[in-house]
Order: structure tokens, then sequence, then C-alpha cells
């Protein structure tokens, strides 16, 4: 496949996943020496650095259009959860759990760096994060949301984690920088 340039538009797929039952199964542990570190009213800088290093292959651009204000107050409001997993001294992945809704968590964002992925630590990430989101008792379903340009096995992976597709959206983006398919190897 060639590099498809800048500027294109291209069409992707949204999947909107559902949990609807509680595991039963405690997450398995990360590494020892992976640490996990809840931010406290994580400024929008913060959360701006972990969103680019993931997303930066995978079209996450939408969050630095946003308000800083309005994007300050969403990652600091009391029912949001920001995780950083640090290793080796510096970030490998992040999630950002959503309880704003009664009854729901939402898993808004979660994802590795690059150096991160193919590490072994995606998969117990993740399994953390849906423990993290159903440790509120009131919780009686996770979501979360995965699109054709998100990495090729996002999907698999959140759906061998115990999430069902529920419904999809086509959408169009024109493309914020050069996509080289073979970086994702599927």
């Amino acid at each position: 496949m060639s590099v498809i340039p800048a500027g294109t538009e291209v069409p992707y797929t949204v999947t909107y996943l559902s949990m609807d039952t509680r595991p039963s199964a405690a997450a398995p542990a990360l590494p020892a020496d992976v640490r996990l570190e809840v931010a406290q009213n994580p400024p929008v800088w913060f959360f701006l650095s972990l969103y680019g290093a993931v997303g930066r292959d995978y079209e996450w651009v939408d969050k630095f259009d946003d308000d800083p204000e309005d994007l300050r107050a969403y990652l600091q409001h009391p029912d949001m959860q920001l995780t950083t997993a640090c290793r080796h001294g510096w970030p490998q992945g992040f999630f950002l759990l959503d309880w704003r809704v009664p009854g729901i968590c939402d898993l808004a964002y979660f994802g590795l760096v690059p150096e991160a992925v193919g590490t072994g630590i995606g998969a117990k990430l993740l399994a953390t994060a849906i423990q993290a989101g159903w440790a509120r008792p009131v919780v009686t379903r996770m979501t979360l949301n995965t699109c054709t340009l998100d990495h090729p096995r996002a999907l698999q992976v959140y759906q061998n984690a115990g999430f069902r597709p529920v419904r999809t959206e086509e959408h169009v983006r024109v493309l914020t920088r050069d996509r080289d398919p073979a970086r994702f190897p599927a």
C-alpha cells in the first residue's frame, strides 16, 4: 500500500461498543515496572500531550480544536478519571473514564504510545481500565467507540475484552497528516 497524503478525504467507520455485564475475573496484573498514575485535576496540556502521542498516527485531532476552558472542565469533572501508565520514566499509554451518565462508564479514550505497542501491556492495561470503569457500584454498562482510522486490531481487541458492537456510523475526514497503512500491521 502506498502513503495516503495529508489533505486526502477518506471514509471511515465508527463502531460503538457496549459491555453489559461486569467481568467476573480480576484484571491480570500489569508488569511490576508499570506504574499507574491517576491525574488530579489534569491540566489541558497534559491530556493533549498524551492524546497527541497516542493518536497522532490515527487522526486523533478533534480535541486540539476544543475550547481550552471547555476541555479543562471536561477533564476536571468529578466523574472523569485520567489514568496514565508509566514505565521507564515515561508514559506508555493512558485511559480516560467518563461516569457522567448515570449507570454508564464510557471508556472515552484508551491507547498506547507507538513505542509501547507490541510490548505486551496493551491487553492488561485495557483490562485494568475495564476493572476501574466497573469499580463504581452504580455502573450497569460500559461503552466505548473505535473507528477504522484507529489501529487495525483495535476493534478485535475490544471485542476480545468483552465489548460487543451495537451500531456503526459512516463518516468522512480530511487527513491532517500523511498516513502510511504499512505502519499498522494487521
